[in-house]
């Protein structure tokens, strides 16, 4: 089972596997908050804009991604599998939780 590199642009990266899903291996992450709504390509909620890379792709609601959108690589996370190295923009409504950046917290001293 290959693994590939998912870049996000001006996010992380991960690792996914070609049996997994791009919404599975971004679960992996570990971002609170990721909303993955229906997981059946109903909802639209995980829209990603795909800038390279190959994959298989399952049916997607024409509600949320139009023959055009999907024609200029607009597909759902959730019925999108790698078959190579893909570099992709978050574009659906979990785009704000991907790309949150989580400040470290500064440490607290205490003068005696």
């Amino acid at each position: 089972m290959p693994s590939h590199t998912i870049d996000i642009n001006d996010g992380p990266s991960y690792r996914c596997s070609d049996t997994h899903t791009l919404l599975e291996g971004m679960e992996s992450l570990g971002k609170k908050g990721i909303p993955v709504g229906c997981r059946g390509g109903g909802c639209g909620v995980c829209k990603v804009h795909i800038v390279s890379g190959s994959y298989s792709k399952r049916v997607m609601s024409r509600d949320h991604v139009s023959v055009e959108e999907e024609a200029l690589g607009c597909v759902l996370a959730c019925r999108v599998k790698p078959t190579s190295d893909i570099s992709l923009h978050v574009i659906g409504k979990m785009k704000k939780n991907v790309y949150r950046v989580v400040e470290p917290t500064s440490a607290l001293f205490l003068s005696t």
